[in-house]
């Protein structure tokens, strides 16, 4: 019986709602900067089942476009490309729906998408599907009023280590830009949550394996390449991780380290230390992470990376 079942058992779902709350409230914000106040909620519509791939990709892909409505209609919109997690392998865009509608009200674009699962697929299946997507908001950035100039990515866990790569891919010279890639699928500021972020250091577990093909004696460079903290460089773009303190699936420490690897390029960077909470439940109270990540995307530190 999980600790949830059990809660809800002993003292119902309030007891379990009160719990949350508590959590909620629990963190510490280290790094953080002067941001802007957030924009005022506003109202938003949504195109949902967008195809993404092209006709002759291996699988259908689809996303759902959050537009705020609020604004003058000449307004472009800075976008977010929204990543869920499940391991590489299970859950769905509708997991992001909750973050992608508060992300909107403050007046960002959100694109909410698919993408491939392993072990069907195996990396970097995924990174050319999100590098797909990114591209995708280049082509119709008119039709919709995005602001191509600025995109910024937001995952968590699997999304979180995916959304995180192709930040980092688009900003260095690796192979991984080829055929998909490149500049113009560069985000201008990152929000992770749980992340991966070296995979090297979780040796050959099942999720692992199945992502990326093999085991890690056998494939050690695929391991390297699909590790964000390898592509770290002085050009990445800044980033705002945030993390369960209590994480025993993602440990901690691989939000730290990552941290300490952008602050070696003199890349900025912020981290939200969520305590008492593991990778679960770091997601179901990110409420109060959510808003400082909003206040860091349209704060200074993200926004210097325009143009």
């Amino acid at each position: 019986m999980s600790v949830y079942q059990t809660r809800l058992r002993r003292g119902g779902i309030f007891g379990l709602i009160g719990s949350l709350l508590i959590l909620a409230g629990c963190a510490t914000h280290h790094n953080e900067s002067t941001t802007a106040s957030l924009p005022d909620e506003g109202p938003f519509r949504v195109e949902q089942d967008l195809r993404f791939s092209p006709d002759g990709w291996p699988e259908a892909l689809f996303a759902d476009l959050y537009l705020p409505t609020g604004q003058a209609s000449e307004a472009r919109h800075p976008v977010v490309l929204m990543v869920h997690g499940g391991g590489w392998q299970r859950r769905s865009r509708e997991d992001m729906a909750w973050i992608a509608e508060e992300v909107a009200s403050h007046g960002f674009a959100v694109l909410n998408i698919d993408y491939r699962f392993a072990p069907a697929h195996t990396f970097p299946a995924q990174l050319y599907d999100l590098q797909l997507a990114r591209q995708w908001l280049n082509r119709h950035a008119d039709e919709y009023q995005l602001d191509a100039g600025r995109v910024s990515g937001f995952g968590f866990s699997s999304g979180a280590h995916l959304i995180a790569l192709l930040a980092l891919v688009a900003s260095s010279d690796s192979d991984l830009n080829q055929p998909h890639g490149g500049p113009e699928t560069r985000l201008h500021a990152v929000v992770t949550g749980g992340l991966p972020s070296d995979l090297m250091a979780f040796g050959s577990g099942k999720l692992i394996r199945q992502f990326l093909g093999g085991e890690q004696q056998d494939i050690p460079e695929i391991y390297r390449k699909a590790s964000p903290i390898s592509h770290v460089t002085a050009d990445s773009p800044p980033f705002f991780l945030f993390h369960g303190a209590m994480d025993m699936l993602v440990p901690f420490d691989q939000a730290k380290r990552f941290q300490e690897a952008l602050e070696d390029h003199q890349v900025y960077s912020e981290l939200y230390e969520m305590h008492l909470r593991g990778h679960v439940t770091s997601f179901l109270t990110a409420g109060e992470a959510v808003d400082a990540a909003i206040g860091f995307l349209v704060g200074p530190q993200a926004r210097q990376q325009e143009g």
